[in-house]
């Protein structure tokens, strides 16, 4: 299977879909327990809620699923939040800290390695290419890191997460324009909350490319699941009316991305 899909557009923004895809290579399911066969952690119709928001931005998606290999960890492993619960590279547990893997079938370095290759490097060669491309024309490009995550998950962070969760790596991957501007955006947007660089600072996606000083600028929304899913428990159902409110907000954030970034290259 192809480890991406991407559309190109001629925008200088550039969505990623790192945690969208749900195709987990044959051998891989088979070594998954039931609880892992639930998919539970997957960012549940992110690339529906994002569709046709922004029509000439260009896209890169994994079409694997996060239990294969996570697109948006480090690929050598160190830890985006130490001290912190989260998951690895390849995990070993979901969201709430069960395994996801049969008695003895945790992955091996070796199996980390195959996953590296043939997954995790061929996304990122995509998203290196796209954001060559991008830039290239306009001479800066915004990657907008597009995820959600339950909104309630007391092994990962205490409390409800707030609807909007903005993440720069306090301030050091985009111009602080950009910031401010999707912060604006989503704090005033009726009935929902909103922060930046709160539990979620980013992830290795936004971290590693955002250099504002080279003309790549890198900002990362995870959304609570419950701004758009009718449930954050299995089917995870989509839910059109809470989606179409949300996407209002998120195509006035990424107009306005785009607005800034058209600025900044002029």
């Amino acid at each position: 299977m192809a480890a991406f899909d991407v559309t190109r557009g001629t925008s200088p923004v550039i969505l990623a879909f790192p945690h969208t895809g749900t195709e987990v290579r044959a051998d891989i399911w088979e070594r998954l327990n039931d609880n892992g066969r639930l998919l539970a952690d997957t960012d549940w119709h992110i690339h529906d809620l994002y569709a046709g928001l922004l029509p000439n931005a260009t896209t890169v998606r994994a079409t694997f699923h996060r239990y294969v290999i996570d697109a948006n960890r480090d690929p050598t492993g160190a830890s985006l939040y130490p001290g912190q619960n989260t998951t690895g590279l390849v995990p070993d547990t979901d969201f709430d800290g069960l395994p996801i893997w049969k008695d003895g079938a945790t992955p091996t370095e070796a199996d980390i390695g195959d996953r590296l290759e043939n997954f995790h490097a061929p996304y990122h060669a995509a998203l290196v290419a796209e954001i060559e491309r991008v830039k290239a024309v306009h001479g800066i490009a915004v990657l907008y890191d597009c995820h959600s995550i339950r909104s309630l998950i007391p092994f990962l962070f205490t409390g409800r997460l707030p609807d909007f969760n903005i993440g720069t790596d306090m301030g050091q991957t985009c111009d602080p324009r950009i910031e401010t501007a999707v912060a604006e955006i989503a704090r005033a947007a009726e009935g929902y909350t909103a922060i930046v660089n709160g539990r979620f600072k980013g992830g290795w996606t936004t971290r590693h490319y955002g250099k504002p000083e080279s003309g790549v600028h890198a900002i990362q929304m995870e959304l609570a699941q419950s701004s758009h899913l009718t449930t954050e428990e299995p089917p995870f159902a989509y839910d059109p009316d809470r989606a179409e409110r949300l996407r209002n907000h998120l195509k006035s954030i990424l107009e306005r991305i785009e607005e800034i970034a058209l600025h900044l290259a002029a």
